[in-house]
């Protein structure tokens, strides 16, 4: 559902010839992240490092710093970016493949956490730290196989370590004192509702403390679930149930143990929107097109997912071609059969000159897309209620 000051701020945006444009409600987004903070408060609930890849922009980042325990970034660049947004968050470090200077600058900018991908990045780190004289903590990445049948999205094998490429970890721990093992990262799959996340962090829970009883790991223990919060585009009010999976998550919490998610997605994209024109409306082979200035080279996410980005139309009583109560495909700029917002979708009414604004483009939206495709002008960025 638009928001009234989205909605305002939508036709002036128009009025002034800024369109294409992401309109974020700041006020929104710091509603929904209290509520997800709310509901993680019993004892033993799980801290929460916002996943800063879902989205990194300033003001974003800045609204959520109260709400979470810190933020998860995953490369050098996000690592400079949030620190510098964010001088005192806590930070986690995570991905595949980091390089050597990524891995210097962490301990340079005070990374709380490394998650740790293969024995291979665990003795480079170890050199990099005893080079720098410097302890480092870190957590090991855990990639479990099973059943992720009907995710959204299953990590595949480059993330994180098999249990037998794990046990190469131990003799480089033992050798390698400075390097402190804090407990395991896992973040096996995405699209979860509560109920499937709860049974993913037994999972996690249930392996990581045998493992790590069995090579004799002492003191507090650290449990990274990961993120994958479900989040469901083709019913934009329906969210992922924080309450329960408060609730269930923090029934799995043993004494001394800390657990820890990395929500992005669920966290920021509801919160934004895209917002823009309609340039032209016809007809061709029975199927009705609706074109519009900008295109997915601004927002990939619904030709990334397979799937109709929400929207909504916003009508300007406008006097150019116009369809009603037809099917309409909503289509951008690009020269390419593939810029297709959303397909034959059901709609009242749509002119040339009506403004449509796509709903949850708070999260990987802009900052996934390949906005350079044909050199269209970029969408301007506007974030209400700072």
């Amino acid at each position: 559902m638009i928001t009234r000051l989205v909605q305002d701020h939508a036709h002036q945006l128009a009025a002034d010839a800024r369109l294409p444009a992401f309109v974020y409600d700041l006020a929104a987004l710091r509603e929904h992240a209290a509520e997800v903070k709310a509901a993680l408060t019993a004892p033993g609930a799980p801290e929460i490092f916002y996943a800063a890849k879902a989205n990194p922009d300033v003001p974003i980042l800045r609204t959520l710093a109260p709400y979470v325990d810190g933020i998860e970034v995953a490369s050098g660049g996000e690592l400079a970016h949030v620190r510098e947004a964010l001088p005192d968050a806590r930070l986690a470090f995570g991905g595949p493949a980091k390089t050597d200077d990524e891995l210097e600058l962490a301990l340079k900018l005070g990374v709380e956490r490394i998650h740790v991908e293969s024995p291979h990045e665990l003795s480079r780190l170890a050199n990099i730290a005893r080079t720098a004289g410097q302890e480092v903590d870190i957590l090991l990445r855990l990639n479990l196989a099973g059943d992720r049948s009907g995710v959204a999205l299953a990590m595949s094998g480059p993330f994180g370590m098999d249990p037998k490429l794990m046990e190469s970890c131990t003799d480089i721990l033992t050798a390698s004192p400075w390097v402190r093992l804090h407990g395991i990262h896992a973040h096996l799959a995405s699209g979860l509702n509560a109920s499937a996340m709860v049974a993913q962090s037994t999972e996690i829970l249930t392996w990581g403390r045998s493992w790590l009883d069995k090579i004799g790991h002492t003191g507090p223990r650290e449990f990274n679930l990961g993120g994958g919060m479900a989040v469901d585009y083709a019913a934009p009010d329906t969210r992922f149930d924080w309450k329960q999976y408060g609730t269930e998550v923090a029934a799995l919490a043993r004494p001394g143990e800390t657990l820890r998610i990395e929500p992005g997605r669920a966290i920021s994209v509801y919160s934004g929107w895209y917002v823009t024109e309609v340039l032209d409306v016809k007809e061709a082979h029975g199927q009705w097109y609706a074109a519009l200035r900008g295109g997915t080279m601004h927002i990939r996410t619904p030709v990334t997912k397979q799937h109709n980005q929400p929207f909504i139309v916003l009508n300007r009583d406008g006097t150019g071609p116009t369809v009603t109560n037809e099917p309409v495909t909503l289509v951008g700029q690009l020269c390419t059969p593939k810029d297709v917002f959303a397909r034959a979708v059901p709609t009242e009414r749509i002119t040339v000159g009506d403004l449509i604004a796509f709903s949850m483009a708070g999260a990987y939206a802009w900052n996934i897309s390949h906005y350079d495709f044909l050199m269209h002008p970029k969408p301007t960025f506007e974030y209400l209620g700072e």
